[in-house]
């Protein structure tokens, strides 16, 4: 933890060289706070869904829809978090600055921009904030107001095609693995 305007803060595991919103291929999870048990159960190693994961199952595949630069090429929501691999492609809007929002049906071309968020646009952190955002949003409408996320996300760059398929691997393998998880608060 880091210690930021009189407040303790996560340090960030970003590469400080890493420009975020070239192209690239991460792996990233995403915590419900608490590690609360949110979006559903696991039962003899299958993930069976609520509606709070069915939410987040939607806004994950709708991802590409919004963002053309973006695939998610591997995932799942767990009962407490969800491991997505994310792949950004050179963005079709180069040379153009486009303003980032958490709304899908708002962007605007501007030709200069005064940045007011921290999430710099088409990058990794604006997709993950836009996924988080929208599904906060539609969660609370559902009436589960007290939902929220861990703050921030962890991510790892992905190297190279036999890591790519480790990960591909390890998510696959991920609901018959919950009940030796550490982190597993159901485990006995």
């Amino acid at each position: 933890m880091d210690l930021f305007r009189n407040t303790y803060r996560t340090t960030s595991n970003r590469k400080r060289e890493r420009d975020y919103a070239l192209p690239g291929r991460y792996f990233v999870t995403i915590c419900a706070a608490d590690h609360a048990l949110s979006f559903g159960k696991i039962h003899g190693g299958i993930m069976g869904l609520n509606d709070m994961g069915c939410i987040v199952a939607d806004e994950i595949q709708c991802t590409p829809a919004v963002r053309p630069n973006v695939a998610i090429d591997d995932w799942i929501v767990m009962p407490d978090h969800v491991h997505m691999v994310v792949t950004i492609h050179e963005s079709p809007h180069h040379g153009r600055t486009t303003v980032e929002t958490s709304r899908r049906d708002v962007s605007t071309n501007v030709a200069a921009l005064i940045p007011l968020f921290r999430f710099r646009p088409r990058s990794l952190g604006a997709v993950i904030n836009h996924i988080k955002s929208a599904c906060t949003r539609r969660i609370r409408t559902a009436e589960y107001a007290h939902f929220m996320w861990q703050p921030n996300y962890h991510d790892r760059i992905i190297r190279s095609n036999a890591e790519l398929h480790r990960i591909r691997r390890y998510i696959e393998m991920n609901p018959r693995r919950w009940k030796c998880d550490t982190d597993n608060r159901t485990r006995k």
